[in-house]
């Protein structure tokens, strides 16, 4: 089990730490929903270290991303970030992924923690015919995550950059906390706006102290693995391992939007014939309209009590107080406002299928 730089901060702060994608990781610190309500209210600062980031370069960098992603980065200006996933040969999902552009001879792919060697193992397969230059950096960077409406105002004093120059899914290299040449990125997972920084891991503890030194006056505090998950949850992002793997189509998950057939890639054909003739199934949003909780693998029965589906993410929403999820139905059960019968211990509950986000900005 692989300890964050930053390992005896957290444990100093309160963390419980769990096992998650061979790392130790703080699950939360306070609680949950405290955490959840510190970050849609407020600010927090989440240690990500643990997500993997590869540096793509050289004349053919843009065509091997081209190859195997499913978004076209072709559209990407220098400055500019993109969500996609990496298609496997079966109709699956190698991996979900942000790729940054430095400039057309320059990207970075940010992947999951679990997937790190899958993944890296994969874009080498398919680099044989492209020879781009490929660097493994995800043992060289802490990831913090500050995210919430006051994460401008905490972390201004830091750096001379603009933070309100840097839009969604735009980023900036400038001085922040006395490195230089830091990655300041205006992504998250939360919903709840802010920035996600690339840090050296020589200045990790460093620049995690200025956060919460500078952050202090906006009441920052640090958010563990659980509330991450309540937070993406109530926005509908998917999560690798539950709602998205290696069997679930781009497709059938609603990534239509991140799969572009305007160029080639990885299983292109298969996936343009699953958007063009349907697919037997569909992941979708519910609300719980019973009492309980639907969990991840929870089946999702028919009248007859029979599985047709299943739940892939559940909890009770913090904001809105009610148990939301997403799971995979049958198609025909997937339009908005339909009814669907999830099995919950020993009971059925109805579900009612309702439009993404759950909490609307």
């Amino acid at each position: 089990m692989e300890k964050l730089e930053l390992n005896e901060e957290h444990l100093g702060l309160g963390a419980k730490m769990v096992p998650f994608a061979g790392f130790s990781m703080p699950v939360q610190y306070e609680g949950v929903n405290a955490e959840h309500r510190t970050v849609r209210n407020g600010v927090g600062i989440f240690d990500v270290s643990h997500m993997g980031e590869f540096l793509v370069t050289g004349p053919t960098a843009l065509a091997l991303i081209q190859k195997v992603c499913s978004n076209d980065a072709s559209l990407l200006v220098d400055g500019q970030i993109q969500y996609a996933c990496l298609p496997n040969d079966t109709g699956g999902i190698v991996d979900d992924l942000l790729v940054y552009r430095f400039d057309q001879e320059k990207y970075m792919l940010v992947v999951n923690a679990s997937n790190i060697e899958k993944d890296w193992a994969w874009i080498h397969k398919h680099n044989n015919t492209h020879q781009a230059n490929l660097r493994n950096l995800s043992d060289d960077y802490c990831l913090f995550a500050v995210q919430g409406p006051k994460a401008t105002q905490a972390l201004q004093s830091l750096t001379t950059v603009d933070l309100n120059s840097i839009k969604y899914y735009t980023f900036k290299i400038g001085d922040f906390a006395g490195v230089k040449n830091l990655l300041i990125s205006g992504t998250g997972y939360t919903g709840a706006g802010g920035f996600e920084l690339y840090v050296p891991k020589s200045e990790g503890k460093n620049v995690w102290e200025k956060i919460m030194q500078s952050g202090s006056e906006q009441s920052i505090k640090p958010i563990g693995l659980a509330a991450r998950d309540t937070l993406r949850l109530e926005m509908g992002y998917c999560l690798y391992g539950n709602d998205i793997n290696d069997s679930t189509s781009p497709i059938e998950a609603g990534l239509s939007w991140i799969t572009k057939f305007s160029k080639s890639f990885v299983n292109d054909q298969a996936l343009l014939q699953q958007k063009e003739q349907g697919v037997k199934r569909k992941l979708v949003a519910f609300e719980l309209v019973d009492k309980g909780i639907a969990r991840h693998d929870y089946p999702v029965v028919d009248t007859l009590g029979e599985q047709v589906g299943v739940v892939t993410s559940g909890t009770m929403s913090p904001t809105l107080k009610k148990a939301i999820g997403m799971a995979y139905v049958p198609s025909e059960n997937a339009e908005l406002g339909s009814v669907i019968l999830i099995q919950v211990r020993n009971k059925t509950l109805g579900g009612l299928v309702v439009k993404l986000p759950f909490i609307k900005k």
